[in-house]
């Protein structure tokens, strides 16, 4: 595993792998509170031998590690989430030339803040990424406005039935606002909360191998 530091060409430490030839890149996107290493261990059982590109979340909370800031609990600064979006589309972009990945197909893995960015950015930069598996997401956006065409964007959206910081309404509004801008959208409810489980994985791998790497 290749560490790279905080560095002139990008300012956001992460952690770079380049994995196997004909294998998806997987951009590992953490929930509060996490780092960049915190979701490395889920990558070679969503995708073996897949390469890794995991950063950390620019922003601070209380010295936690987030991918943009909040208001409280369930309210996100939406100013912000837009923002922070248009940074981590710029990341992929940077990463693609820093690291030769040319148009190999990305496929984001996030947790919590960590699937809020990632489906932030699917919305609004389809250009950059178009896959996204989200656990324990929900709708990042509040009322800023969408207008991308999402078609070839595909999503597969792992929640709780009883998590209450992403509530299911939230949940089938980010549902609706995706397909009806044209982006294929798979969910899994689980009877539980706020978390992955192991059947979470075991779907998400068969995601991955299934719509996650065929453009």
């Amino acid at each position: 595993m290749t560490e790279t530091p905080a560095t002139p060409a990008h300012p956001w430490p992460h952690v770079f792998e380049p994995g196997d030839p004909g294998t998806p890149v997987l951009l590992l996107l953490h929930g509060t509170g996490g780092s960049e290493h915190d979701l490395l261990p889920l990558a070679p059982r969503l995708s073996p031998g897949a390469g890794i590109l995991s950063p950390r979340g620019p922003v601070s909370e209380n010295g936690m590690n987030r991918w943009f800031r909040r208001l409280r609990e369930g309210v996100f600064d939406t100013a912000d989430v837009v923002a922070r979006a248009g940074e981590l589309a710029g990341f992929l972009g940077w990463a693609r030339e820093a690291y030769g990945l040319g148009d190999r197909p990305v496929a984001a893995v996030g947790f919590s803040n960590g699937a809020n960015i990632a489906l932030a950015t699917a919305l609004l930069h389809p250009g950059e990424l178009d896959r996204v598996v989200a656990f324990s997401g929900m709708y990042p956006l509040d009322a800023h406005p969408v207008d991308t065409d999402l078609a070839g964007t595909r999503v597969a959206l792992f929640n709780g039935a009883e998590d209450p910081m992403a509530p299911q309404d939230s949940v089938e509004r980010l549902t609706a606002v995706l397909q009806s801008h044209g982006a294929d959208v798979e969910r899994a409810t689980h009877p539980g909360g706020h978390g992955i489980t192991a059947d979470d994985v075991t779907a998400a791998a068969l995601w991955i191998g299934r719509a996650g790497v065929v453009r």
